[in-house]
């Protein structure tokens, strides 16, 4: 058997159901490796050893008296600061909140609990969670337990980091601008974004509303596909306390008869961003892979948004700068990485409620233009970042001969939040370095397991090449 650590979260429910493990063997194998690494690594700012353990003992004893009916039996995972997890810290990054603890749960957290799962901690993030890098003033740096000289991603950078170092069996994280995709990407690992309201908000902190009702989603970070399935089943579904979760929970069978019934269109260059040679080798890669398999892939244009990534910027980094700053004392400094990702003072108070208006307008133009794209295409391929995982602090890169600037590298995620859509990470290729890089699965709203079931055959496909 693989290391226990090194399974995802369904073989590990696989196993535990079928009596080749125990609860308590699972969690203790994580919480092992977060004990010796995490110091070093700085993924979980709170993790509860002690508390899991007892949760997962509790766990054996119950269902060695009847039979497992849930999909994570004793399973640990790990919940992002800023997603309200009972009794654990939620402070955000932010000494503002310094010492905040969340006294319950959010709904897709108690969903989990449910269903099985273990927190066994929460994850650190940027403050206030403004950057693709993860650091603040309470907790510090989160290292990549790739390689600690690099960046895990942010703002789910501690989400990532705790998974791909074995810490937890699967994650929640938050995404406005790629924030669950990107750090999935760095770290070679599976990640969602749904559709905004899809998995509940609620609990949330801070509270999604203004642009980010559309912006943002919360999502897991896992190691397969299969996972990111299983916890998105697990998930999602109404909740009275999100605004946009007003639909039944998305369809969940598999919507096609064939290979032949879904369409896929790929592109791996946009917006005057170019992205490394290997970027553009895992797309295509993943498009022979699929080709194979018998679905019609054809290479397209997203002409028609071109604005997307002006607009995105201007409600993110300008909106979101506004909010935020509006809601700190005065005089109070944010973390130096929160000014990387949003505008200067210059641009926000060059931006009037006429540029807001319109900017606002073009956003839902831009969603009807990706949507007749996709009347044609529901699935489309395409690069999550230019780059894959960096040194902390880089914020410039030439690729073919071009200067790329933080955060425009991470325009191809960008846009997917702007538009409102369902996006998944899945790791397929390399860099010259060895770091992983992931392919970006984008769906229509609302056909989130249309896009985690493609996950799972674009998964199966290449360990077949």
């Amino acid at each position: 058997m693989p290391a226990i650590t090194s399974l995802g979260a369904a073989a590990l429910a696989r196993l535990i159901r079928c009596g080749e493990l125990k609860s308590a063997e699972v969690v203790e194998a994580h919480l092992t490796r977060a004990e010796k690494l995490n110091p070093e690594i700085n993924a979980i700012t709170d993790l509860q050893a002690d508390r899991a353990r007892k949760l997962a003992r509790e766990t054996d004893s119950r269902w060695s008296r009847q039979t497992i009916s849930v999909p994570l039996p004793g399973i640990p995972v790990t919940i992002k600061s800023s997603i309200a997890a009972q009794g654990f810290r939620q402070e955000c990054g932010t000494p503002l909140r310094q010492g905040e603890t969340a006294s319950e749960d959010a709904p897709l957290v108690a969903r989990l609990k449910s269903a099985g799962a273990i927190v066994v901690g929460s994850t650190n993030v940027p403050e206030f969670l403004m950057a693709y890098e993860t650091d603040n003033s309470i907790h510090g740096r989160t290292n990549s337990p790739l390689d600690t000289k690099l960046t895990p991603g942010g703002s789910s950078g501690g989400c990532s980091a705790a998974v791909a170092a074995g810490f937890s069996a699967g994650s929640i994280g938050s995404d406005a601008g790629g924030s669950v995709r990107v750090p999935a990407h760095f770290c070679g690992l599976c990640g969602l974004k749904p559709t905004p309201g899809a998995i509940p908000r609620s609990g949330h902190w801070p509270a999604v509303a203004g642009p980010s009702t559309i912006l943002a989603g919360v999502g897991p970070i896992a190691r397969t596909a299969e996972d990111l399935h299983l916890l998105l089943s697990i998930t999602t579904g109404c909740d009275p306390d999100d605004i946009l979760a007003s639909q039944s929970a998305v369809e969940s069978p598999r919507p096609w008869e064939k290979p032949g019934d879904l369409k896929i269109g790929w592109f791996d260059h946009a917006w005057n961003t170019p992205v490394t040679p290997e970027t553009r080798w895992a797309v295509q890669h993943a498009v022979r892979a699929l080709c194979e398999h018998g679905y019609p892939v054809d290479h397209i244009e997203p002409r028609g948004l071109d604005q997307a990534p002006s607009i995105w910027r201007q409600q993110f980094t300008v909106c979101l700068k506004t909010l935020i700053e509006a809601s700190i004392p005065n005089g109070y400094r944010l973390h130096p990485l929160a000014y990387d990702a949003m505008a200067t003072d210059e641009e926000e108070s060059a931006t009037g409620y006429r540029d807001l208006l319109t900017g606002w307008v073009h956003q839902d133009q831009l969603r009807w233009k990706l949507l007749d794209l996709m009347k044609e295409y529901p699935i489309v391929l395409c690069p999550v970042a230019a780059v894959p995982a960096f040194p902390h602090g880089q914020r410039s890169w030439t690729i073919d001969g071009e200067r790329v600037s933080y955060p425009d590298v991470f325009v191809y995620s960008q846009v997917f939040n702007l538009l409102g859509v369902p996006a998944a990470t899945v790791p397929v290729g390399q860099s010259r370095e060895g770091l992983p890089i992931g392919v970006q699965i984008v769906g229509r709203p609302w056909e989130d397991f249309v896009v985690t079931r493609l996950a799972i055959e674009l998964e199966a496909a290449l360990g077949e090449g």
